[in-house]
């Protein structure tokens, strides 16, 4: 067979040609990553993701993720800008604020809790940069989304532990969502990256004795507590538990079982019969389990029914409740604070059962009117009529205690940054979270839910839990607080 023989110049063009569509090809794949990228590139540190294409990620506060979060956005890339202006003569960290901010019906905490969250955050931050707290170093507000359900907080996180360096100089990490599976995972994973945090309404007995991390919110153990300690006072004897026992849902799991044990000590109190149980996670199923527990409840006559499930699933156990056949009976509900994620029609829908509906808060602003000496009055007069959120943010309530929770969380924060940078230069994540062990007795956080010190699991020591009432206009109506051990901690 002959042989086959290109000349030179041919050999050079065709290799030539080659090497150029290969760096063609090679060209168009990265530049088709590239536009991808840029295709879901939100802003700076905030991409899209998962099946809804929510923007998650860390913000300063120059993306807003959603439109109700515009004005208090706002201001904090206001104070965010003035921090680094004056970065040269006041040196600054940053503390991030976590939670869903893009939230769907799905999400038990809603879009209205997360937006007051966020402004109680805003004020502890300016309270302690240039209000009466007033303290160095300075600190830059973050803003971190996970999405809905935190379903993306692998990707936040990462974002987060990627700002511990320079220029942001994360130290430490408020809110944190609810009690999830997919909340603890996150804060595992910036425990193990040495980042300080501050759960704000994170209640779940379950989680604790984590690694720099604290809550100032009540355990379920203590909310449980603190309400059968009101309710044995009221004179209720009978009750009868309604379990959600819906696989990761850590809040529920232990909100039960903790009542539970604290209403049942001593004699005189009792349950009717063993917790009766639905699955919400069976979205096929929940509804038509709450609604064939009445008959039963008719049969079993108690004074009371706790309801050990999210909120969003209350409404719809009142509705089946309200359609009972032994209309003759009348029944009293109390649940646990996940009811202050409720929003202003579905309390309505709530009431208009004209069924009673108590539960323990987290935060109330009339804690400072009835129990004065229960949390810090420079901290509570800000959040009563006139303060300094009704100025700021004039068309928002404070009774779902949201903004007390975010403000609280960030200044527990603050405070630990301020005890870390007395004797040292640079103030890191492991050392802020070391000072939450020393804010006892005058250190103790003035908070404006309550005076907070933390036991070594990071759990607060024996919060003020306010009781609560849904009346029925559908508003809600401050009874009592309470404490797990009856009486509060005070001002030292």
């Amino acid at each position: 067979m002959p042989r086959l023989e290109w000349p030179l110049h041919v050999v050079r063009r065709v290799a030539l040609a080659t090497a150029a569509a290969v760096t063609l090809v090679a060209a168009l794949w990265l530049g088709a990553g590239w536009i991808q990228e840029r295709l879901a590139r939100c802003a700076d540190g905030v991409v899209e993701q998962g099946p809804g294409d929510e923007c998650v990620g860390v913000s300063d506060g120059s993306y807003v993720f959603a439109p109700h979060l515009d004005a208090v956005s706002k201001k904090i890339e206001e104070e965010n800008r003035r921090v680094l202006a004056n970065a040269d003569k006041d040196p600054y960290v940053s503390v991030a604020y976590f939670t869903s901010f893009t939230t769907t019906a799905s999400d038990s905490n809603s879009a209205e809790g997360v937006r007051h969250e966020l402004q109680g955050a805003y004020l502890a931050q300016y309270r302690h940069n240039q209000g009466d707290l007033e303290a160095t170093p300075k600190i830059r507000l973050l803003i971190a989304n996970p999405g809905s359900k935190s379903t993306q907080w692998k990707h936040t996180v990462d974002e987060l532990i990627a700002r511990k360096d320079s220029p942001d100089r994360l130290v430490a990490v408020a809110g944190l969502g609810p009690s999830t599976d997919e909340n603890l995972a996150a804060i595992k994973r910036l425990s193990d990256n040495g980042i300080a945090m501050v759960g704000a309404t994170l209640t779940a007995t379950s989680i604790q004795d984590i690694d720099n991390f604290v809550r100032i919110a009540p355990t379920n153990e203590d909310e449980a507590y603190a309400g059968a300690g009101y309710l044995k006072r009221r004179g209720v004897s009978t009750a009868v538990v309604i379990q959600d026992v819906a696989k990761g849902d850590l809040y529920a799991a232990t909100l039960g079982k903790a009542f539970t044990k604290a209403f049942q000590e001593g004699d005189k109190h009792k349950l009717v019969a063993e917790s009766m149980t639905y699955d919400s996670s069976v979205s096929s199923a929940w509804q038509n389990e709450l609604h064939y527990m009445t008959s039963q409840l008719c049969q079993q006559h108690p004074q009371l029914i706790y309801f050990a499930g999210r909120g969003l699933h209350l409404t719809h156990f009142l509705d089946s409740l309200a359609n009972r056949s032994c209309t003759e009976q009348r029944f009293t509900v109390f649940t646990g604070d996940d009811t202050t994620n409720l929003n202003a029609e579905q309390l309505a829908r709530a009431a208009a059962t004209g069924i009673e509906v108590l539960y323990t808060g987290l935060a109330h602003p009339d804690m400072y009117r009835a129990a004065p000496q229960a949390v810090s009055a420079p901290s509570a007069k800000n959040f009563q009529p006139g303060g300094v959120l009704d100025q700021w943010f004039p068309h928002d309530s404070r009774e779902d205690g949201g903004a007390l929770m975010g403000h609280d969380a960030v200044l527990a924060a603050a405070n630990g940054i301020r005890m870390a940078a007395h004797w040292q230069g640079q103030v890191v994540g492991d050392a802020v979270a070391r000072m939450f062990h020393q804010m006892d007795g005058t250190q103790q956080v003035a908070g404006a839910s309550g005076f907070i010190s933390f036991q070594n699991n990071g759990n607060p020591r024996n919060k003020a839990v306010p009781v609560l009432r849904l009346n029925a206009k559908g508003q809600v109506e401050f009874v009592e607080v309470s404490a797990a051990e009856g009486k509060p901690p005070q001002e030292q």
